[in-house]
């Protein structure tokens, strides 16, 4: 009884703020957490752990020396690590600088896109994979990339697989640059997108590959890519590269990106059936 009365002494004593405050906190390890899978720092954090626990060994035996250098090793540690992750703390930094607080907290890059123009790109892909024709395709998401779409040309077309294989033809005047999906049309082609400027990234890769890392950087866009020289398809999303996805991998992938999830949009469904049949029934009674 003694126990069950602390226990409700102290959940009587949590305050509004202390429940902020680890939220704010579980929040943080979880970015944390997520970072290091997303990216190739989960040796680095493993050789962190390893080195703070050795300090703590050193320190239980009395080894005054090893425990000295250990911890001037963990003095400096701030400054090892703002620069081994300096590519991905400047990542986190442009999107809290462009984004609201609702998409820091919530998954908001989850957009209608019609599964039409999910069925054109993934053809149009296979068959520029198997004629070894170079592409680059972004879809664009929550994040605006005006400033990508001005360095190209304005196309606002509808996705049709020979439009998309006739833009990256070889020889077509668009067919170096990018090309830009918006609200499920081919807004733009021929733009230029930032080269990611990460060192760890394969030397065999070659422009297009770079680029479509790069905008998986700055922005929460998806990134498509075709090799021109092995006909390879590719993904680059939140600064990861996919490689060497056959069509049906291709189609998962956009499908789970960019396809509003089937849960979350039943509610909608159902109100969309019911406003179906609502106007059904008045077109009905109008005739009668």
């Amino acid at each position: 009884m003694n126990f069950f009365q602390m226990i409700f002494q102290n959940l009587a004593a949590i305050t509004v703020a202390d429940i902020v405050d680890i939220a704010v906190v579980s929040f943080l390890i979880y970015q944390v957490v997520k970072l290091v899978r997303e990216t190739s720092s989960a040796r680095i954090i493993r050789g962190v752990i390893i080195l703070i626990v050795a300090m703590w060994v050193s320190n239980i035996l009395q080894l005054t020396m090893v425990n000295y250098l250990f911890r001037a090793v963990l003095t400096w540690g701030i400054v090892v690590v703002a620069i081994v992750f300096q590519p991905e703390l400047r990542r986190i930094l442009e999107r809290m600088g462009r984004s609201k607080l609702s998409s820091l907290m919530l998954r908001n890059d989850m957009i209608p896109m019609e599964e039409q123009v999910i069925l054109e790109i993934v053809h149009s892909c296979s068959e520029m994979s198997w004629s070894r024709t170079g592409a680059l395709i972004i879809f664009e998401r929550k994040e605006n990339l005006n400033d990508i779409i001005k360095t190209g040309t304005i196309v606002n077309a509808d996705v049709k697989d020979e439009l998309v294989r006739n833009i990256f033809y070889e020889g077509a005047p668009l067919h170096d640059g990018a090309m830009i999906i918006r609200d499920g049309r081919v807004y733009a082609a021929g733009c230029v997108l930032p080269l990611s400027p990460n060192p760890n990234l394969a030397k065999e890769l070659g422009t297009r590959h770079r680029a479509a890392v790069g905008m998986s950087e700055k922005f929460d866009s998806i990134s498509v890519v075709v090799s021109e020289e092995t006909g390879s398809i590719s993904v680059a999303m939140d600064g990861k590269l996919q490689r060497h996805l056959v069509p049906e991998q291709l189609d998962e992938i956009l499908r789970s990106e960019l396809l509003v999830n089937v849960l979350e949009d039943e509610i909608p469904k159902a109100q969309t059936v019911w406003e179906r049949l609502w106007n059904k029934f008045s077109r009905d009674r109008e005739d009668t």
